[in-house]
């Protein structure tokens, strides 16, 4: 204690559980500050990824799909999720693989970019499908 007095430093103990007990003797406050830096910088390069959602219809006219198309690369370009979706409406969940085949093709058009994270499954009057894009690592 009185080498970090003389030294006008703080003894931080960083091991208390060993035996015998490991101190340091350091400034602190500096240690503190380059801390929460290096937190900081960390926080600033995340990159939040968002789930953006696409809705497709059983009977989508194929310029509509080609424009749905073009914003669910646009989205994997960006770095989000998509979660394909057929809404179905009435009788046309009597034929649902229409929108399977649709959603098969999405897929199919999209897998150099993209891995299909979800299959795509019927839940209630909507069928999904979740892509992710691939890492460039």
């Amino acid at each position: 204690m009185q080498m970090a007095i003389d030294l006008s430093l703080d003894l931080v103990n960083v091991a208390p559980t060993a035996k015998p007990p490991v101190c340091r003797i350091m400034d602190y406050g500096k240690f503190r500050y380059e801390q929460q830096k290096k937190e900081k910088e960390a926080r600033k390069n995340q990159k939040i990824v968002d789930l953006k959602e696409v809705w497709f219809r059983a009977n989508i006219d194929e310029h509509d799909y080609q424009t749905k198309f073009r914003n669910v690369v646009k989205f994997l370009g960006e770095g989000d999720k998509v979660k394909a979706s057929v809404r179905f409406r009435g009788r046309e969940i009597a034929h649902a693989s229409i929108g399977q085949k649709i959603l098969d093709r999405l897929a199919q058009e999209v897998a150099e970019i993209c891995s299909v994270e979800r299959a795509p499954k019927l839940e209630g009057r909507s069928m999904i499908m979740i892509l992710a894009p691939k890492s460039n690592t």
